[in-house]
């Protein structure tokens, strides 16, 4: 048997079921792993070894009476640091938050709690989960376990550390621009953003998703099957389907796919990028699907429009503050709200609306495919210490231009790993789906897993 911290959820719930390892044994292994990886990664905050512990123990009693609540009972995990867990403070990355316990557990953590899964820890992120990066005034500096001199992205950024270095099999992150694909494509990890209202989620707004990372395709089904579970706490949920997240086989042949390749704005595709995203579609290719190229559809006036909303949303949160907590934000961030200040109610209406006119080119642009192929990010991860690929806060989503796009028209998109760079850092390939395909994008993702290269052994194992 491998150790017990290298294998996913759907091996450990298996053995938990046969009676060859308990929960007890298995968080036992991860939290003896995190203590040797921890003090470099820094991917974790509110760790409880002891807790966890004892959500072990009431899991191994279940199994062993035949009751488990679901099948990732006793999996261990974490979950991001903005995901409310009741008594636990909820920073949002930044040294301005006051530390409040949280009243209640968010949707999520309700989710995972009624499923049995063991919580080791809440997540890292930076300030207000602004950056694609694991710098934070808050937390120390989050690091990629495949090079620790590398950025493992974000705002997810605990989460694609954890779930690259083993800290169990399932972690849960959010997405409002690329915050669950960019850190799981940069860290090698398979990473899911739903449709909007998939899993509920608390607070809601447009873009705003949580969704699984994790090693495996087989352990996100497993994961969405607890988290898509309904609540009434988010007004912009789904109505709740009952699905087969499991039934992953899916036949290729015949499936029409565009590859993206111009995202139409944006930093360049670097070519090492572009050279793996190529091979995966001649991967499907030669498994009998269909891939014609796809036209850029996305321009600068949208996202340059989108840039001074949130600016702008950022300024009033960070004006609302005392100076003496609002000089504690990253220096980063505040000198890119300071650029809403100077905003006209002309330029802020004009940017809000840039976001549905993307959302409707998105959703036209897909129409003529099954699914959509493109990179995650044009470029490989870079510094740790960098905000973000381009450390300017004067450009600041140059590299979310693959990403965005389907944030805004609510599409389901995961991230799956397509490579290597020449110095040995992780690519990620998108796989888009039309709204509300969420299962197909899992199967179309179990499928590329199974078409693909063997992989390398993974970092810190």
């Amino acid at each position: 048997m491998a150790e017990l911290h290298r294998l996913g959820a759907t091996e450990l719930s298996a053995l938990y079921r046969s009676g060859q390892a308990s929960p007890v044994e298995a968080v036992r292994a991860v939290l003896a792993h995190i203590e040797r990886c921890e003090p470099e990664l820094h991917a974790l905050y509110a760790y409880d070894p002891e807790a966890a512990l004892a959500s072990a123990r009431a899991s191994e009693a279940r199994w062993r009476a035949g009751a488990p609540l679901s099948a990732i009972d006793g999996v261990p995990g974490t979950l991001k640091e903005n995901i409310a867990t009741q008594g636990t403070p909820v920073p949002l990355g930044t040294a301005a938050s006051l530390l409040t316990p949280a009243a209640d557990d968010a949707p999520p953590a309700a989710r995972w709690r009624e499923a049995g899964a063991v919580l080791l820890a809440k997540t890292t992120m930076p300030d207000y989960g602004m950056l694609s990066s694991g710098l934070s005034s808050f937390h120390a500096l989050a690091r990629n376990p495949w090079d620790t001199t590398k950025n493992p992205g974000g705002s997810s950024a605990g989460a694609g550390a954890a779930a690259a270095a083993g800290y169990g099999p399932l972690h849960v992150g959010t997405d409002i621009g690329g915050s669950i694909r960019l850190p799981a494509g940069w860290c090698g990890v398979f990473g899911l953003k739903p449709s909007l209202g998939r899993i509920p989620i608390k607070p809601p707004y447009a873009g705003r998703v949580a969704g699984p990372m994790t090693r495996t395709v087989a352990d996100a089904a497993l994961l969405m099957a607890e988290l898509s579970k309904p609540d009434w706490r988010d007004a912009m949920s789904l109505p709740y389907q009952v699905i087969e997240w499991t039934n992953l086989q899916r036949d290729v042949r015949g499936l029409k796919l565009g590859l993206q390749l111009d995202a139409g704005w944006g930093l360049t595709v670097e070519p090492e990028i572009r050279d793996a995203v190529l091979a995966a579609a001649r991967a499907f290719e030669r498994a009998g699907a269909v891939v014609e190229p796809m036209p850029a559809f996305s321009t600068r006036a949208m996202i340059d429009g989108m840039d001074r909303f949130w600016r702008m949303r950022s300024w009033l949160d960070m004006q609302a503050l005392p100076s003496e907590r609002r000089d504690k934000v990253l220096p980063y961030i505040r000198a890119w709200a300071e650029g809403g200040a100077r905003l006209t109610a002309a330029e802020l209406f004009d940017g809000y609306s840039q976001m549905a006119v993307l959302r409707d080119a998105a959703v036209a642009a897909c129409q003529r495919y099954d699914f959509v192929l493109s990179p995650v990010s044009p470029v490989p991860t870079y510094a740790a210490e960098w905000a973000g690929p381009t450390n300017d806060p004067a450009r600041p989503l140059e590299h979310i231009a693959f990403t965005l796009p389907y944030n805004m028209s609510e599409q389901p998109a995961a991230s799956i790993n397509c490579g290597t760079t020449g110095s040995g850092l992780p690519i990620g390939l998108q796989i888009i789906g039309r709204r509300h395909d969420d299962l197909g994008v899992l199967q179309v993702s179990r499928a590329y897993e199974q078409l693909r290269p063997a992989q390398r052994p993974w970092p810190m194992s």
